[in-house]
This record gives C-alpha cells, sequence and structure tokens, in this order.
C-alpha cells in the first residue's frame, strides 16, 4: 500500500497580513539569508506574485529569481518588496550575553 502526499504550500495558510509579519520576523530573527528569502518568497507567492512585482518596481522574472533557493536580493530589491508588501522591516540591539 502506497502513501499519498500531497505538497505543503505555506502561503495558503498565510492569508492576513499579520500571519506573513510574524513569519518574516523568525525568519530574520535566524539570520539566515536563504530562510530570509524563502520567507519573503512565501509571503509574496500569498499575495500574488504579478501584483507585488509590479509594486515593487520589478518583474515577475526577477522577483522569482531573487528568491529563489539559489537568489540573493539586493538591499533595493529587499526593501521594494517590503515596501510594496507594506512591512517594516526594524532593527533592535543584540543583548551582548545573546552573541
Amino acid at each position: 500500500m502506497t502513501i499519498e502526499t500531497t505538497p505543503f504550500d505555506a502561503a495558503k495558510y498565510l492569508g492576513d497580513p499579520e500571519s506573513q509579519a510574524v513569519f518574516l520576523r523568525d525568519a530574520l530573527e535566524t539570520g539566515d539569508a536563504g530562510y530570509i528569502a524563502h520567507a519573503l518568497g512565501v509571503i509574496v507567492r500569498a499575495r500574488g506574485m504579478s501584483q507585488v512585482a509590479r509594486d515593487a518596481g520589478l518583474s515577475r522574472e526577477a522577483l522569482y529569481k531573487a528568491l529563489s533557493p539559489t537568489g540573493n536580493p539586493t538591499l533595493s530589491t529587499l526593501l521594494g518588496v517590503t515596501k510594496a508588501l507594506n512591512i517594516r522591516l526594524e532593527a533592535s540591539a543584540i543583548p551582548t550575553n545573546e552573541k
């Protein structure tokens, strides 16, 4: 007997801005560039790739490439995407005992 599985798509479960912000916050806290790009990609797919690309001033293809597993989005791409998503990036000091 074979087990049938279906691919999991987190974008289906991130329908509201607050859950998207929590997901991105988690990614940012890891400091893992690949995870951050992946999280942004999931959020962008949840919102609609074409619309976010337009709002960020990018082509759909360029956005896919930047947020792919091998992508490395530039700072201007990151800022454009977060602005298009209405997500604010914030900074806070890391306590010295957490280094």
